[in-house]
């Protein structure tokens, strides 16, 4: 087993190893982690509300009533009442015909892209877009067509190479590791010119973004006209899980061919209890989202005014790009010095030359907790003396192949 060995350490000499770190309390703004408590500043939690009384106890009162587990895959035993109710909560939310649970996000972009895109048809991808939709482009036998992140003239170009064979445009709504949001309008009349379908991850713009924080969809005034959205239950609305909405018909052919969503355990009750929660609480306390909106900038303003840049980030998401994997690993560490958790994240999640801390705020984070947070990075960054900078323009063409392949 040397191999495991030598690969491990090959790792550590590269700065790209990793750890668990141990979180000993409920997710909010300050946890304790490893023992000693920090202000949080990574997490997806945005809403607040994955430890949110009337969350916890409707995923109690869920147990209570239906059990712990589903017992068995939706088309065989596991269909339960909850399920089909979630479906049809998250697709008026949504403003779609239908929706259909999936295990995770993961899951949910792997499934559907593979139906949606197969053998002798091409997908087009931003370069950007998260790791389950690389691995659900390269898992359906459609030729992959990168287009430079929000390139339109690129995807454009890549499109009438195409000829017929179009089949998909899929993209991140907002950009999990720099924060800025993808150009939906444009995209869906790129679509709809070249006979494709567009398919929309909207897992860190639900409950950040768009009227009741309906997403970026939903800001763009094309709820229900993007064919397919895909969402998530365990960011904004503090549970596990995913959801896709789009027609009926999709939605029954998901049912039928969606591999991960065949062959998987359904989601357990309690899940399904708490995401109904935090959606009624979404949907009843709009404030909460204009208050994540407020806590975005109050953070980039902080960051800017310590001489970092954030880049193009206009949301909950602010990255702070320091480069290599080396000097992210040690803002990170000298932060948490100064009781501040914001993790490093090196390759293969983001590209070669832009390590970053990925900052990340949440709705029930105070003013002066982001201000101090920003004082405690600007000034680890000068003790190792980083130079923080833009992450738009620090994307190398080989970077781009690497993560395609």
């Amino acid at each position: 087993m040397s191999d495991v060995a030598d690969r491990l350490e090959d790792l550590r000499r590269a700065g790209l190893y990793r750890r668990l770190r141990l979180i000993e309390s409920p997710q909010g703004p300050r946890v304790t982690l490893d023992g000693a408590e920090v202000l949080l500043v990574c997490s997806n939690n945005y809403l607040g509300l994955a430890d949110h009384p009337r969350v916890r106890q409707a995923a109690a009162d869920a147990a209570e009533r239906f059990g712990a587990g589903a017992g068995a895959s939706r088309l065989v035993s596991g269909n339960m009442s909850l399920h089909g109710k979630l479906e049809e909560r998250l697709a008026a939310f949504s403003g779609y015909e239908a929706a259909l649970l999936f295990g995770s996000g993961y899951l949910a972009n792997l499934g559907t892209i593979a139906v949606l895109a197969g053998r002798g048809e091409r997908v087009f991808s931003d370069e950007l877009n998260h790791a389950s939709i690389i691995d659900g482009c390269r898992i359906s036998h459609a030729e992959r067509f990168i287009y430079r992140h929000a390139d339109l003239e690129h995807l454009s170009w890549g499109l009438r190479k195409a000829g017929g064979e179009g089949a998909l445009i899929v993209t991140d709504a907002v950009f999990s590791m720099d924060g800025d949001v993808a150009p939906i309008a444009e995209l869906l009349d790129l679509a709809r010119r070249h006979g494709c379908r567009l398919m929309v991850d909207e897992a860190h713009a639900t409950g950040a973004l768009g009227p009741g924080g309906r997403g970026a969809v939903a800001e763009a005034g094309l709820s229900g006209e993007v064919d397919v959205v895909v969402g998530t239950l365990g960011k904004t609305l503090g549970s596990y899980g995913a959801y896709v909405c789009a027609s009926a018909k999709v939605v029954d052919l998901l049912i039928n061919t969606a591999r991960p969503f065949i062959f998987s355990t359904a989601l357990p009750p309690p899940t399904i209890g708490a995401a109904l929660a935090a959606l009624s609480l979404l949907d009843g306390q709009p404030g909460m989202v204009e208050q994540l909106r407020r806590n975005g900038a109050i953070l980039r303003d902080a960051l800017a005014g310590q001489g970092l840049d954030v880049g193009a980030s206009r949301t909950q998401i602010v990255p702070v790009v320091v480069g290599d994997a080396r000097p992210a690993t040690a803002l990170c560490e000298r932060a948490l010095e100064g009781h501040v958790f914001a993790q490093a994240i090196r390759p293969p999640t983001v590209p070669e030359g832009t390590s970053r801390l990925r900052l990340s705020v949440m709705a029930n984070h105070r003013a002066d907790e982001l201000c101090a947070a920003a004082a405690v990075i600007g000034q680890a960054a000068e003790e190792l003396d980083i130079v923080a900078r833009g992450s738009e323009q620090r994307i190398s063409p080989v970077s781009r192949l690497r993560r395609a392949a």
